[in-house]
């Protein structure tokens, strides 16, 4: 998936707390980029720039959560198990090394697989 199919699907198709279905780990991290280059874009725009990056950020996190619950159904696992994250700095690498993990190659409980 390309930077701009992964950025489409979240926020034009997916956007509102779409948790069904499977992310790739292409749309997972082309998102995530997208929103930390807005973000930054943003940040160094002054003061402005710090209030709009706010609300862009409360604005696209139906969408994050979204694609994070997707991807981690990608890999089998429950949307509920990003509540690790929780956890301070040992949850965080535990979401970070299962964003990073390979699709499931079967169908699973959440569809088929996107990616085979």
């Amino acid at each position: 998936m390309s930077f701009v199919d992964a950025v489409k699907t979240c926020v034009m198709e997916k956007y509102f707390f779409k948790f069904e279905g499977r992310a790739r780990r292409s749309e997972y991290w082309w998102f995530a980029l997208a929103t930390g280059l807005l973000s930054c874009a943003l940040q160094m725009c002054g003061k402005w720039g710090a209030i709009l990056g706010g609300i862009a950020t409360l604005a696209l996190l139906p969408a994050t959560w979204g694609v994070a619950v997707r991807r981690m159904h990608d890999i089998g696992k429950s949307g509920w198990a990003l509540l690790v994250s929780l956890i301070p700095l040992v949850g965080a690498i535990i979401v970070l090394v299962w964003s990073c993990k390979d699709s499931q190659k079967t169908e699973n409980q959440y569809g088929p697989s996107p990616k085979y």
